[in-house]
């Protein structure tokens, strides 16, 4: 596994790069993608195992007996996470938006809001919105550069109208790793105001060193109103499998998701069953963990040159790949510095506006590419802001 590697993603219809020019005006051939949240690097070799596999037999029809993917997730989820999960409460979907989507069309009613912490990951506001149902903001305290919650305000923020809370867990885009007594916050606020609780936890294996991810299902009082969401696609840089696990406790919430899931014919394609299939095994497992220890770097390296940059903080970052950086210490206002990012940088970043209230002073990089990328970057940064230093 060679992380530093630089793979030719140009012209290879990747979103990231190949539509740079078009959203950002930025072109691909001198300009750096940090914005889409995938990653630059091959998946595991048992993964591309798994697909040659499939080619050289080459015969591509419905995929039946799903037993192994099946324990293969749950192998991961007691190997990884100490979560055992049973069989039956396994649901696949095209992607965790779509798994969203669907616990929204699920669980809620037009007219009905949906409760989120923001700034949080932009899709969940858009999902809920062009479902009709309404958005209920539920800012974090930016608590000098770390986010906690206040469930007070929280409390005094809702009306009745709310059906449903979405919870990103690790959080992004701030990098938070929730502890215990935070997430049991969560579950009680939940259970105060008669909540479904649908817990995102896509990044939960891109832990950085000495970080500990604690699964929602292992919170008490919960497992009634507990809607469970993971994926191989962002732990694997697989996202164009278009996979994910949405695990459901309760079997009345079942039952609930399983008549929509049919109601819309949903059902996964072979070659994502195949790649998660594969993933989740030890050989994955130990990708992973180089992974993570090669982010790590990536995170330091970010992290020493952004903050040396007078005016700017990049958040701690505890899990994802996902670099939150406050322009607020600048004085600039955001067309300034997110101009001096992308036009003078030549950098594609995601604005901090489109994750909702708190993003307002913050870009999001996406430091999952190989180090001498993300050298490259922390040096056109320093340059666009040479003046504050």
């Amino acid at each position: 596994m060679d992380f530093d590697e630089i793979i030719e993603r140009r012209g290879t219809h990747s979103d990231k790069w190949d539509m740079m020019e078009a959203k950002y005006g930025i072109s691909p051939e001198d300009g750096i993608a940090m914005w889409v949240a995938d990653m630059d690097f091959r998946p595991p070799a048992c993964v591309t195992a798994a697909l040659r596999a499939m080619t050289d037999h080459g015969i591509y029809g419905y995929y039946g007996d799903d037993t192994g993917y099946r324990a293969a997730i749950r192998w991961w989820m007691a190997e990884r996470h100490g979560w055992q999960v049973e069989p039956g409460a396994i649901f696949t979907t095209h992607g965790l938006v779509n798994g969203t989507g669907l616990c929204v069309d699920a669980f809620t009613a037009p007219g009905d809001a949906v409760v989120i912490f923001t700034p949080v990951y932009h899709a969940f506001a858009r999902v809920i919105r062009a479902a009709g149902r309404e958005v209920r903001e539920c800012p974090l305290v930016n608590n000098a550069g770390r986010y906690e919650m206040d469930f007070d305000a929280y409390d005094a923020a809702m009306t009745g109208s709310e059906r449903m809370v979405i919870l990103c867990s690790p959080h992004n885009p701030g990098g938070r790793v929730w502890h215990r007594e935070e997430l049991q916050g969560v579950a009680e606020f939940a259970r105060r105001h008669d909540l479904i609780l649908v817990s995102d936890e896509i990044h939960h294996d891109l832990l950085m060193p000495g970080q500990r991810h604690v699964p929602m299902a292992h919170i008490d009082g919960i497992a009634d109103r507990l809607v469970m969401m993971t994926a191989t696609t962002k732990t694997f840089n697989i996202a164009g499998a278009h996979l994910g696990n949405v695990i459901i406790p309760d079997e009345g919430l079942r039952a609930r998701f399983a008549t929509r899931m049919a109601a819309l014919g949903v059902s996964p394609n072979s070659f994502g069953l195949a790649m998660a299939e594969a993933a989740y095994s030890p050989e994955g497992a130990a990708w992973v963990d180089a992974l993570c220890a090669y982010l790590d770097g990536n995170r330091a390296l970010f992290d020493a040159g952004v903050n040396a940059i007078p005016g700017l903080a990049s958040m701690p970052l505890e899990a994802t790949y996902l670099a939150w950086v406050d322009f607020s210490g600048t004085g600039m206002d955001a067309a300034e510095f997110t101009r001096r990012v992308e036009q003078e940088a030549r950098i594609c970043v995601n604005h901090g506006p489109t994750f909702g209230t708190g993003g307002e002073s913050f870009l999001r990089f996406n430091i999952a590419t190989p180090r001498a990328r993300v050298a490259e970057a922390v040096a056109r940064l320093q340059t666009a802001f040479a003046d504050l230093q």
